[in-house]
This record gives C-alpha cells, structure tokens and sequence, in this order.
C-alpha cells in the first residue's frame, strides 16, 4: 500500500492504478480492527443461521447501488445472516420512516447506506436505545459507540483524479476552464469538494466557468443535458470534474454529442461494467477514475455488521482503500467487466478486512 503523500507524486508522473491510503490518527474517530481474542469458532447464532440485519438504503438507483447490494447480499449468504432490505428511492422521509420500521422488529444489527444525519438522528437513537449496532455507509453521522461508519477513502479518490487533471493540462501554473459536476448535502460528495477547493486555491490557473448537477432517478440524462448547456455557453473547456459515476456518464454523453471528445476529457469517480464500457468505448473523453468495488465494499460493510454482533470489533470507523484507474489502463489489459477488473487490479478486492477468524469457516 502507498501512502497518501506518494498519491501527488505518483500521478504528477504518470503512474496509476495504485492503492490510496491515508495514516490513522489515535485522536477523534478510532479505525475499526479486528480483535485478538476473536471468536476463533462460529458463534453459536451464527451457527443456527439466526442472525438478522436490516439495511436501509436511501439510494437504490444506479450502478453504485445495485453493486453496493450485490456485495451485502453475497456476504450476508455466506456467513448465513438474513437480510430485510428497505429502499427509500431517495426519498428522505421515507428512508427515516423505514429505519423507524427496521428498529421495531428488533434485528440483530442494521446497515444504512447514503442517507442525510438530521433526518435519521432519530431512528439512530432509537436504535441505539434499543441496543441495536448501526452500521452506515455515507451517512453523515459522526461514529460513536453505537455508530460504525464507512467510506471509502473519498479525499484521496479526489486527490488522485485531480493529480490525473493537472498533469493533463500541462502541470504547475497551467490554464484552463473547467465545468464542476456537485451536488451539496452528500457526505460523499461534500467530502470530494473539499479537497476541490483546496485544489481551486493551490492552482488559480484552474477556472471554474460551471458548476452543474442533479441527484435524482434520472442523474446521468439530467447532467448530461446541464453539460450540454455549459458546453455550448463556455467553448474554451478543457475538461469536466464529475466525481461520482452518474454524473461522469452524462458529462461524457454531453461531450460526445457535442463532438468534443477530442477536445475536452472528463475524470470521474467509481466503475461498474457499464462504467467500464463507457471509459473503453472508441473516443470516450472519460480519462480516469477513482474508485472501490463497490461490490467488495458491500462485503465489507457486511462483514463489519456481522463482526460487531459478533462481540469482535474494536473502533468505529473503517475507510476503504481507493484506487486511481486510467482508461488507458483499461484498454491496454482488455478489461470489459468487474471480474476482469478485480484480475488485473486485485488491490480492489479487500476480503480480510473486518474479517473475523470464524468466518471462514461458515458454510
């Protein structure tokens, strides 16, 4: 693994589809870790296959997601644990409601992927009072006793594409227009901006003539549309930050349509098998991503939610490594799928973390 400081240096010279990761600080947050006197055996609940865990997902539209839940899914199955899942459609009072729904019947541990804190705070609590373990995934709650969280390195993803941008354009002190895809609110989201305006102060060269963006059942149609607009309204473009895979898709289609793939190049965030054609696809302007599998990440978090009920997790909060894939890359190795990606980059495959010494032994 590389640490975060070789993150800038490695793409200033070119160098990618390398492993992020950032150093752990013993103050605030604590970085989960797998005990030392673990079960070494199946607990006995798991063993009967009578473990529950109810996750509540605000967000279920997209590649993102449906990778996401395919992973949860596959590691509930492995480890015997039975899964209610709820799904908000993006709908936030829906998703406080189900969580409300989830607490009441009493499951051993529930998962929440994406949601916004001030509107679940509630159902936490209520959780938390009913001695239930949270597990979230993007949620903008702070982690604590009760609350793991998990994310998947989103500063460093945004760290290495913007080191993919500058290089592109000519490195230190270097000029050009460029259109923002960022939608506020989304922990995910939020946490990539930061690091876009650091990146905005350290090289004023960079100007933002646009920000776009739009979160909803139809992402990538409506940001393509809205970068279609600020194409043609700022001709002098030379690229599009879009750092979640929805919003790179629709750039990409905009540019395409437009003819100006020659022209302007989009850097983007996540890849799914449908990322992957896009990014491979003859004249795609989509360059580079950063990224986890999803899938694997599922997995993770699952296995997180099991090792809690389990009694063998010390520490609240868990990021998973990221990595910064070029398309280039994916065209040199003939890559078309995830599995062809997890052969050729295995680092995106974690299956030891937050894994406990019993689970492998579950069938």
């Amino acid at each position: 693994m590389i640490v975060a400081r070789i993150v800038r240096r490695a793409f200033l010279a070119g160098v990618a589809g390398i492993a992020l990761t950032s150093v752990a600080f013993a103050d605030g947050p604590t970085p989960i870790r797998v005990k030392s006197d673990a079960h070494a055996e199946v607990p006995q609940k798991f063993k009967n296959h009578a473990v529950k865990i109810a996750v509540v997902r605000q967000l279920n539209t997209g590649d993102v997601y449906q990778e996401w839940i395919a992973g949860v899914e596959a590691e509930a199955k492995k480890l015997g644990v039975k899964l209610t899942v709820y799904n908000a459609d993006g709908d936030n009072a829906k998703q406080a409601l189900m969580l409300q729904q989830a607490v009441a019947t009493q499951p051993d541990a529930i998962v929440i992927g994406w949601g916004f804190g001030d509107s679940l705070r509630d159902g936490i609590k209520a959780a938390a009072d009913a001695n239930i373990p949270v597990v979230t995934y993007y949620v903008s709650v702070e982690p604590s006793d009760k609350v793991i969280t998990v994310d998947q390195g989103d500063k460093l993803m945004m760290t290495g594409i913007l080191g993919a941008l500058k290089a592109h354009i000519g490195g230190d002190g270097a000029k050009a227009d460029v259109i923002y895809v960022y939608v506020p609110g989304y922990q995910a989201l939020d946490l990539r901006n930061e690091v876009w305006k650091e990146f905005l102060r350290a090289n004023p060269g960079v100007n933002t003539v646009a920000t776009i963006g739009v979160v909803n059942a139809n992402t990538a149609a409506q940001t393509a549309d809205q970068a279609k607009a600020a194409l043609t309204a700022h001709p002098n473009v030379k690229a599009i930050v879009a750092p979640y895979d929805e919003f790179t898709k629709g750039a990409s289609l905009a540019i395409s349509e437009l003819g100006l793939a020659d022209k302007v190049k989009t850097y983007g965030m996540d890849i799914s098998t449908a990322d992957i054609a896009v990014m491979t696809k003859p004249h795609s302007p989509w360059v580079v991503t950063a990224t986890t599998n999803q899938s694997n990440v599922g997995s993770v978090v699952l296995r997180v939610a099991a090792a809690r009920i389990a009694g063998d997790l010390i520490g609240n909060t868990l990021s998973v490594p990221p990595l910064v894939i070029t398309q280039e890359e994916l065209r040199t190795n003939k890559v078309e799928n995830i599995e062809q990606l997890g052969a050729v980059f295995p680092d995106l495959k974690t299956p030891d973390v937050a894994k406990a010494p019993w689970m492998d032994k579950m069938k």
